[in-house]
């Protein structure tokens, strides 16, 4: 998947180097509101720093083990929706997404999860995907339930979110699942 079109005015692209500036413009604008869930926020701190996870990311595309994509909204990059970790030998992914607070409660990012699941569980192949959050990350949670995922553990104050321990959900969706609710719908 290296672009997708959602809608007329909505798209998700693979990050490319020239996304560093926008990448890091949209994450400085939104640093109080990334802050508490994306530990990655406060070691953030130059265009530069954008510029080597893109690099990685995309090196880790060229591996089939993860897959980043930008999302474009009126031509504006409005947030990331990705799988960090793609596993070809055990047949799963997780993945993970953030989005500027502006651009929430439109529908964007469930949308957004929705075609990177279609991607990973029908063009890769894969047979599992997993959403981590934390415990009080309800609008990731919200995506999760939205999508038909089911939460399936809660592993113990494995996060850190405003300097505390929390615990963290994992959620979970196979392939015949997805599959079949497709179907249904």
């Amino acid at each position: 998947m290296l672009s997708h079109r959602m809608d007329p005015n909505t798209e998700l692209k693979l990050l490319e180097r020239h996304h560093a500036a926008s990448i890091f413009q949209l994450i400085d604008a939104n640093r109080d509101h990334l802050r508490p869930w994306m530990f990655w926020v406060d070691h953030t701190k130059t265009v530069a720093d954008s510029e080597d996870f893109v690099g990685k990311s995309l090196e880790g595309f060229t591996r089939g083990t993860e897959i980043h994509l930008g999302v474009w909204v009126d031509g504006e990059m409005a947030g990331i929706v990705g799988a960090h970790t793609i596993d070809p030998v055990k047949c799963y992914a997780e993945i993970g997404y953030w989005l500027g607070e502006r651009f929430q409660g439109r529908g964007i990012m469930t949308r957004s999860v929705r075609a990177l699941v279609d991607y990973l569980l029908g063009e890769r192949g894969l047979n599992r995907v997993e959403i981590r959050c934390a415990i009080s990350n309800r609008r990731s949670q919200g995506v999760a339930e939205r999508l038909g995922f089911r939460q399936e553990g809660r592993l113990k104050e494995a996060i850190r979110v405003g300097g505390a321990f929390e615990d963290l959900l994992i959620f979970g969706k196979l392939a015949k699942e997805w599959r079949a609710g497709k179907e249904e719908g």
